[in-house]
């Protein structure tokens, strides 16, 4: 299928060429094929565009003295235009990531609710007043802290980057977003969104390019006030010490090794369904991804039972034409290291109860067959390191105490869940858990709303609620002797 949507770098209000002259091919995960070509931004695009981020935040720009107001509206204006597009920008997920058409719908209206709820925050960013001694008056404002970089991932292309476009411009910065090389095209429809909604020239630059390239010379540029970034743990470490020399502020998603304890009160039919969405969805290439099943012996092989029943009976597809509901992985390359991880839990001693490999009736795409490993000690390097794809791994444990135990013995605290229908242990296990998000009863989910980020080796700062708010916003501190 040909690709007819924007392709050239979004700098200061114009569709450009890179100044190299260099692209960057996308291929479609299902069929191995090249589905469209972008520009390849480099150092020079950088410059270019983090300069017209900053006129369009300088003292006296239009988005500087823009009312909350107004700026509420084009926060509405960029939703609807999304919305608009939502059949495009879906089909263009599916194809350049692999992911299904329902997953891929679910990231557009995620990233729409996102717009609309940010829209809302435009006018109230509130200072407060600070009593002092007499005859004086102290009160603190949020101010914009400029220009804000968003380094995406390839996961969720469209969702990652809104969740931290938006309220970066509900606060009034500006952004240059630089989306995955591997997944570039569904971040380039922001800056299509901006034209739509009137946004004026440089408030939202995207700029497809490499890490090692565009990404370092972002989140290292001086002029840059705040770096987001999403990804693995290695590259956010890179990414913390670029920004320390300008002194910019980072914010880290990086990986997870999420556990889903499961009790014998708990209900493991829904259990089962649950941890399975936590796994499986988008081929298992999310950070939050349940990929340790913790359970209690009473109902361990009754839980491995119904999971790996549910993993042997997913349907395998990708882009829109079939009937899929767990596609491919994004490449050649991750689909390798999925399997290196697979043979590596055979080796360890690990049992596979399902998958365990590449199905036999693709002839092409990257997929990888849903996977259950069962017989997992949580010393395995498959329960230790992040695979970051459909394979699960399940550990037998004799009580709570040793269920906590080994929940926390990860060096990542990202995503916790816990099955239970006793009250009080939900309470007081979710309270022990070392991780950022704890889920009672529930597969990892999230809002707007609710403060999306981890602990440990998962990052700081936190993502989406009033959070971001704060993470895009400085206080200002006035005094004023009234004497």
């Amino acid at each position: 299928m040909d690709y007819s949507g924007p392709t050239d770098l979004y700098i200061g209000g114009e569709w450009q060429e890179a100044s190299s002259g260099e692209t960057i091919d996308t291929e479609d995960p299902a069929t191995e094929e090249t589905y469209a070509t972008v520009q390849k931004a480099d150092e020079t695009d950088v410059d270019a565009a983090v300069e017209a981020a900053s006129a369009a935040v300088a003292n006296g720009s239009d988005w500087a003295s823009m009312t909350p107001e107004k700026r509420r509206a084009k926060m509405h204006a960029m939703a609807d235009a999304i919305e608009e597009m939502k059949d495009e920008i879906s089909m263009v997920e599916s194809h350049d990531n692999g992911k299904t058409p329902f997953e891929a719908g679910m990231e557009i209206d995620m990233v729409i609710d996102t717009f609309r709820y940010y829209a809302g925050w435009t006018e109230k960013v509130e200072g407060e007043q600070i009593p002092v001694e007499d005859g004086r008056l102290n009160y603190t404002k949020r101010d914009p802290v400029g220009v804000t970089a968003h380094i995406s991932p390839w996961n969720y292309p469209f969702q990652l980057a809104g969740r931290s476009v938006a309220p970066a411009l509900a606060t009034g910065n500006s952004v240059v977003l630089k989306p995955s090389s591997m997944t570039p095209l569904s971040a380039l429809y922001y800056a299509k969104a901006a034209e739509k909604a009137g946004l004026p020239d440089g408030v939202v630059n995207v700029i497809p390019g490499s890490g090692s390239g565009a990404g370092s010379a972002l989140s290292s540029h001086d002029d840059v006030a705040h770096v987001t970034f999403t990804g693995s743990t290695g590259v956010g470490k890179t990414i913390q010490r670029d920004a320390a020399d300008a002194v910019a502020d980072v914010t880290l998603e990086l990986g997870g090794k999420g556990p889903a304890v499961v009790f014998p009160d708990a209900d493991l039919d829904a259990a089962a369904r649950g941890v399975q969405y936590g796994i499986f969805m988008n081929a298992g290439q999310m950070c939050w991804a349940n990929s340790r099943l913790v359970v209690h012996e009473d109902v361990y092989d009754e839980m491995v039972e119904k999971i790996a029943d549910i993993a042997e009976n997913i349907p395998l597809g990708g882009g829109i034409d079939d009937d899929g509901q767990m596609g491919p992985v994004v490449s050649e390359g991750q689909q390798a290291e999925i399997l290196e991880y697979i043979e590596a839990g055979k080796e360890e001693g690990a049992t596979v109860a399902a998958g365990g490999g590449v199905p036999e009736d693709k002839d092409a795409g990257h997929f990888v067959e849903p996977t259950v490993f069962a017989d997992v000690d949580n010393d395995m390097t498959i329960a230790q390191e992040e695979i970051f794809g459909p394979v699960l791994s399940v550990i037998e444990v004799s009580d709570e105490e040793e269920a906590l135990e080994v929940a926390n013995d990860s060096p990542f605290g990202l995503t916790s869940c816990v099955w239970t229908n006793d009250l009080s242990r939900a309470h007081t296990f979710a309270d022990q858990l070392e991780y950022g998000m704890v889920m009672v009863n529930e597969t990892p989910n999230t809002w707007p709303q609710t403060p999306f980020g981890g602990t440990k080796q998962s990052g700081h700062g936190r993502a989406q609620g009033e959070e971001a708010i704060q993470t895009y916003t400085e206080v200002k501190n006035v005094h004023i002797n009234l004497g």
